[in-house]
C-alpha cells in the first residue's frame, strides 16, 4: 500500500447510486421518473422472448474501485500525528496482534504509536490526520471481532489548557507564539462565537504532558502578557466533555436502579400530583440557581469595566509621568553639556591668562636684563646700535628677537676674532645658511650686509 493513498475496494449492490456512464444509452433522470410507472419495458431492462423460453439474465456488475488521496484530507498547515489524531479501541479480542491491529488500520495511511494491552483488550493508535482519525473511527466502531464489538473513542487530551482572559487582539498565531516557549504547540485556537467575535478564551494543546505542566505552573505563578495591556492570562487545565458519542445505550449498566427508573416513559407532570410538587421546587431552585449567577456575572462584568477605565486612567498617567520624566532628563542632559562648555571656556581662559603672564615675565626678565648690562656696560655699548659694529667693517646689521646681551657678545666677538672680511663671510658660511647674490649672510635670525 502505498504511503500517501489508500485504495479501498466497494462492491456496490444493485440499489446503490452508479456513477453517471456518458458512453451508453442509458436514460436521463427525467425519462426514468416518467417510465417509472409505465408498463413498457426501459433500454436497461432485459427484453424477454415472445416465446418464453427464458429471461435472459442481466450481466453481473463489477465492483468499482475506488482511491481515496490522502493529502485531501490534510488541511492547510495541520500538523500530523498529533494528539487530536489519536484512537482508543476498547473491546479488542485477547488474541489480537500488534500486526493485526496495525492492518486494521492500514487503509486509513500511515500510523503511528501502536499499542496493544492484551490482558485488558484495549489498545491506542495515532493515525496521520484528525479526519482520518473520525473516518476511521466512524467506520469500525462497532465492527464485531471474534463476537465481540469493538469501541472506538477519541481518548481526553491530557495535555491540553485552557486560556481567559484574552483580548480581541488576540489571534490563533499570537496564542501559539506566546505559549511556544513552553514546549511544542500542536494547536492553538482562540474560541468565538456563532458571528466570528473573540469570546475571550482559548485552547492549547501541547505535543506532551510535560510542555503543559510547565506552562501551567509558569502562568499560575507568574503573568503572562499577550499584548501590551496589562491583561494577565488565566491558564486552566482544560475541561473534557464528550459531545460526539455521549452515552448510548448499550453502555449503560443494566443495574436495578436503572431498571426502577425506566418504568415510566417520559411524560409532563401533571397539576396537584406529588411530583409536580417537588417539581416546582426543582424549578424554583434552578430559577435562584439562575439569578444567582446573573447577579454573579453582572458583579463582575461591572468590576471589569471598572478596572478597564481605570487601567485606560492609569495608563494615560503613566505615559504623562514617562513623558516628564524624558523632559527632565533632556534638560538635565542640556544643563550637564552647558556646565561642561563653560568649565571648558574657563580653562581655555585660564590657560591664555597663564601664557599672558608667561609671557609677560620674559619681557619682564629681558628688560631687567637689558638694565643689568648696560649697568655693567656703561660705556662699552652704546644705544645706536650702528656704533656698535663699526669696527668689523659692517655698514649695517638687522635683528630680530634676540636679545642686546646676545647680540653684543656675538658682535664682540666676531669684531675681535675677523678682521678681514672675506674670512668673516667663510665662517659666517659655514656656521649657518648663507644667501648671496645680494651680498647679505642670514645667520638664524641675524641679517648682516657685508661689503666683500
Amino acid at each position: 500500500m502505498d504511503s500517501r493513498n489508500t485504495q479501498q475496494t466497494t462492491e456496490l449492490s444493485d440499489n446503490s447510486p452508479q456513477p453517471e456512464n456518458h458512453g451508453t444509452e442509458s436514460p436521463s433522470a427525467e425519462q426514468t421518473a416518467a417510465n417509472k410507472d409505465s408498463s413498457e419495458p426501459t433500454p436497461q431492462q432485459s427484453p424477454r422472448s415472445e416465446d418464453g423460453d427464458g429471461a435472459e439474465e442481466e450481466p453481473r456488475r463489477s465492483p468499482v474501485e475506488m482511491t481515496l488521496d490522502i493529502n485531501n484530507f490534510r488541511k492547510a498547515g495541520e500538523k500530523t500525528f498529533t494528539l487530536r489524531s489519536r484512537l482508543f479501541v476498547g473491546n479488542l479480542p485477547l488474541d489480537m496482534t500488534d500486526e493485526e491491529f496495525k492492518h486494521m488500520f492500514a487503509k486509513y495511511g500511515n500510523v503511528n504509536e501502536v499499542f496493544v494491552n492484551r490482558e485488558r483488550g484495549f489498545g491506542f493508535i495515532r493515525l496521520e490526520t484528525r479526519t482520518l482519525a473520525e473516518i476511521a473511527k466512524a467506520e469500525l466502531d462497532g465492527t464485531v471481532m471474534n463476537n465481540r464489538p469493538i469501541r472506538i473513542r477519541f481518548p481526553v487530551h491530557g495535555a491540553a489548557l485552557t486560556v481567559r482572559n484574552l483580548l480581541p487582539a488576540v489571534t490563533n498565531e499570537l496564542l501559539e507564539q506566546a505559549f511556544s516557549q513552553f514546549g511544542p504547540v500542536e494547536r492553538a485556537i482562540v474560541v468565538t462565537d456563532d458571528q466570528g467575535c473573540p469570546t475571550g478564551k482559548g485552547i492549547v494543546e501541547f505535543a506532551n504532558k510535560g510542555a503543559a505542566r510547565k506552562a501551567l505552573e509558569c502562568c499560575t505563578e507568574g503573568a503572562l502578557l499577550l499584548t501590551t495591556t496589562p491583561c494577565p492570562a488565566i491558564v486552566e487545565p482544560l475541561e473534557h466533555f464528550d459531545e460526539e458519542d455521549g452515552m448510548p445505550e448499550k453502555l449503560v449498566p443494566k443495574i436495578p436502579k436503572y431498571y426502577k427508573e425506566r418504568e415510566q416513559k417520559p411524560h409532563f407532570s401533571q397539576p396537584g400530583t406529588f411530583e409536580f410538587e417537588y417539581v416546582s421546587r426543582w424549578k424554583a431552585l434552578h430559577e435562584l440557581d439562575k439569578q444567582q449567577r446573573q447577579l454573579v456575572e453582572k458583579s463582575i462584568r461591572e468590576a471589569k469595566e471598572k478596572l478597564e477605565a481605570e487601567l485606560e486612567s492609569a495608563k494615560n498617567e503613566h505615559q504623562l509621568m514617562l513623558m516628564t520624566q524624558d523632559l527632565m532628563r533632556r534638560q538635565e542632559e542640556l544643563r550637564r553639556l552647558e556646565e561642561l562648555r563653560n568649565q571648558e571656556l574657563v580653562r581655555r581662559k585660564q590657560i591664555e591668562m597663564r601664557h599672558e603672564e608667561e609671557r609677560r615675565r620674559r619681557e619682564e626678565e629681558m628688560r631687567h636684563r637689558e638694565q643689568e648690562d648696560l649697568r655693567r656696560h656703561p660705556d662699552g655699548f652704546k644705544p645706536n646700535y650702528m656704533d656698535n659694529v663699526s669696527t668689523a667693517g659692517i655698514d649695517r646689521i638687522e635683528y630680530s628677537t634676540w636679545s642686546d646681551r646676545c647680540l653684543h657678545d656675538i658682535l664682540s666677538l666676531l669684531a675681535e676674532t675677523y678682521t678681514d672680511t672675506g674670512m668673516l663671510a667663510y665662517q659666517l658660511n659655514a656656521e649657518g645658511p648663507v644667501v648671496t647674490g645680494d651680498g647679505t649672510y642670514n645667520l638664524t635670525m641675524i641679517k648682516v650686509p657685508v661689503h666683500i
